[in-house]
């Protein structure tokens, strides 16, 4: 499946359109974790565990969209949007991936 974020793949015309197709991940950062972001904001640097809990994410969105791409017949997906947000649950924080883009057939 070639996945891109361009509206065309040079070389390689779009033979059939098929439909927008997304992929949804929301995953949860322990309060620890929490905790531990929180001192690394006031000080400077990097969080690993949220860098980590982004990609995991991003990683299964990629995969549910592909899937809903694989199953209309496509063999790629153009225009992919990739969007980012964190959830405020109180007690600690929700992240949230989602991509959606056009299912094609190249």
């Amino acid at each position: 499946m070639l996945i891109t974020t361009t509206t065309a793949v040079e070389g390689r015309p779009v033979k059939e359109y098929l439909g927008v197709v997304t992929g949804e991940a929301i995953l949860g950062a322990n309060i620890f974790r929490d905790i531990f972001a929180s001192i690394r904001d006031i000080v400077g640097g990097r969080s690993a565990a949220y860098e980590k809990e982004l990609r995991k994410a991003r990683e299964i969105a990629f995969q549910e969209m592909a899937e809903a791409a694989r199953q209309l017949g496509a063999n790629a997906v153009i225009g992919v949007d990739i969007d980012y947000e964190t959830i405020d649950m109180g007690g600690g924080n929700m992240l949230m991936v989602t991509v959606s883009g056009t299912a094609v057939r190249i």
